[in-house]
């Protein structure tokens, strides 16, 4: 069921080509500054920063926290961003010397738990983080994921479900490759903006024959 739905948006949208950036520190600085924010606003702050001559963890760990938030204003929560950008550089900084890909090449387990010991990385931006900087297949949990597999019937927890529940449930039914994992997250998000909105528009869902939700709205289109 679910690698159904996966191959039906790939059919629909083609490939994503995630992450928008360059190489592993755009992941890990996108990845942070995107917390509770639009893409739009991200794409803004990574401008600012290139300007500023701040895109490298050297010149993050060196600058103030208030000239730091100051340039990435426009993610929003700046002041919150600026300390967790530089609690990640001061951690490459004291444990790796700089060294991202060292970090970044350690097997996932141990990856991901480090990851979360850093100060501003929760369970989301750390998995976004080791699919789309480390390579390595950890599905993200998302609002998009939550929204359209719940609707779909495919995630139905009868209890309050940690993020965890929800990764085993999704990588249990999956083939565990990285490259799905991060076309699938970013196949779900497309569709989430476009179709299955908080009011989607069933109308123009291809996933509809199969939706639980719309069944129940008796929202299923001959």
């Amino acid at each position: 069921m679910l690698i159904d739905v996966y191959n039906i948006l790939l059919s629909k949208y083609g490939p994503q080509g995630w992450w928008p950036g360059a190489g592993p520190l755009d992941v890990v600085i996108g990845a942070i500054l995107t917390q509770n924010t639009a893409w739009s606003n991200v794409e803004k702050a990574i401008n600012s920063l290139k300007i500023a001559n701040l895109w490298s963890l050297e010149s993050i760990y060196c600058s103030t926290e208030e000239e730091l938030a100051s340039v990435v204003r426009s993610s929003g929560y700046f002041n919150q961003k600026a300390r967790k950008l530089k609690a990640f550089a001061e951690h490459i900084y004291m444990r790796y010397e700089w060294d991202l890909a060292k970090f970044l090449n350690q097997e996932l387990t141990c990856l991901r738990k480090e990851l979360l010991s850093i100060y501003g990385i929760g369970p989301e931006t750390a998995d976004d983080i080791l699919v789309y900087a480390a390579e390595k297949p950890s599905f993200i949990i998302d609002v998009y994921t939550k929204r359209i597999l719940g609707r779909l019937g495919i995630i139905n927890f009868k209890h309050r479900a940690r993020y965890e529940d929800y990764q085993k449930l999704i990588q249990d039914q999956l083939p565990q490759d990285v490259q799905l994992f991060n076309e699938f997250h970013a196949l779900l998000d497309n569709h989430a903006k476009l179709i299955c909105k908080k009011s989607p528009i069933c109308s123009e869902c291809v996933l509809i024959d199969d939706c639980n939700w719309a069944q129940q709205q008796d929202l299923v289109y001959e």
